[in-house]
């Protein structure tokens, strides 16, 4: 796909998007924390988003995009910005082969709602990213991943606003500097993600299952298909079980998914560590390790709590929420956490959400 040459974007006048005021961000975020927002505005439109980012740029106001709220951590005394929530809608076909398509996502659109209709369709290729709360522009950040797929294996371009230069640009994936857990898009606030095209298989089948327990739970052996539909479902019960499927009466879904990424080490420093412990080698020869063990085996089982918060009863890689706590208490356990793995095995473990506002 060719890159078009930067583009100004039509700008809209701020009687456009709805502002309201000193607003709470806890309603805005999946673990229900977060302090104040200095101005709220909701931009339902691309070119509103823009704008308001475009404005809040030549004032020097700081400024922070929300969409699904399901990868950060705002600080108890929020943020004394403008605040960005990206209400965006829309899935459109902008390119039709006789194996593939090429879908464009509205930075808004909720993630599992546009899965589902992939599905319904028979576009085959993010079926096992079922259940992932927060919105589509969030997923190139995070390169977002679950059940042995990513979003940058179907992605093919990013349409961002580049705030440096004041226009528009569509990022091919190799500019978009995909790795695990990361991009460009991560902790840089040059740009903000408006829409990304995704390249998908024309396929009643699910890609080739990758991930053992998936497979498992599929009956099937690793590279096997199956059914789209099944993949769905299978994939969301998997989640359901360790809260990972929002619910508003689960204080276990009142976090964001897994706090810690899985630590990367070389195949030296694994060697040196002679931990009996799962793990996944790399192409590159690195070593990943699952967090959640490093977790369980330095102490921190599921259920360990702080005050008002606590590592799941489901899953002990999530940090939540339990209805009464804080971010400062949230970061409290999370350091707990992170100092005793380290103490214990000498890895470091790294937050997987964007931090605004506070630190760990």
């Amino acid at each position: 796909m060719r890159c078009p040459e930067p583009v100004e974007p039509r700008v809209v006048g701020v009687s456009d998007v709805t502002v309201a005021p000193q607003t709470d961000l806890s309603a805005y975020t999946t673990l229900r924390l977060g302090g104040p927002a200095g101005i709220l505005t909701v931009a339902t439109e691309t070119d509103q988003v823009v704008a308001t980012v475009r404005n809040a740029t030549e004032d020097g106001r700081p400024i922070l995009l929300l969409a699904g709220g399901s990868n950060v951590v705002i600080g108890d005394g929020g943020f004394d910005g403008t605040v960005v929530l990206l209400r965006t809608r829309g899935v459109r076909v902008v390119e039709e082969h006789e194996e593939s398509v090429v879908l464009r996502v509205a930075a808004g659109e909720p993630w599992d709602d546009f899965v589902a209709y992939a599905v319904e369709h028979g576009y085959s290729g993010v079926e096992c990213l079922s259940g992932i709360p927060g919105s589509a522009g969030a997923t190139p950040i995070q390169n977002v991943g679950a059940y042995g797929q990513e979003v940058a294996h179907t992605i093919v371009a990013v349409h961002a606003y580049d705030r440096e230069t004041a226009s528009i640009r569509v990022m091919p994936p190799a500019e978009c500097a995909f790795a695990y857990r990361a991009s460009v898009f991560k902790h840089n606030d040059r740009y903000v993600v408006l829409e990304v095209d995704f390249r998908l298989a024309r396929s009643a089948e699910s890609a080739p299952i990758r991930y053992a327990e998936l497979a498992r739970n599929l009956g099937v052996e690793a590279g096997d298909r199956v059914p789209l539909q099944h993949a769905r479902d299978t994939v969301r019960k998997l989640r359901e079980g360790k809260g990972m499927v929002l619910d508003a009466d689960d204080y276990d879904t009142w976090s964001v998914g897994s706090f810690f990424t899985n630590p990367v080490v070389s195949a030296a420093r694994w060697a040196e560590l002679g931990l009996d412990a799962p793990h996944w080698p790399g192409d590159d020869g690195t070593v990943k390790i699952p967090a959640a063990w490093l977790i369980e085996h330095a102490g921190f089982g599921k259920g360990f709590a702080g005050d008002g918060v606590a590592i799941s009863s489901k899953h002990t890689l999530a940090l939540t929420n339990r209805g009464s706590g804080t971010t400062g208490a949230l970061l409290d356990l999370a350091r707990t956490v992170r100092d005793g793995v380290r103490e214990r095995f000498g890895v470091e473990l790294h937050p997987e959400p964007v931090l605004v506002n506070c630190a760990l």
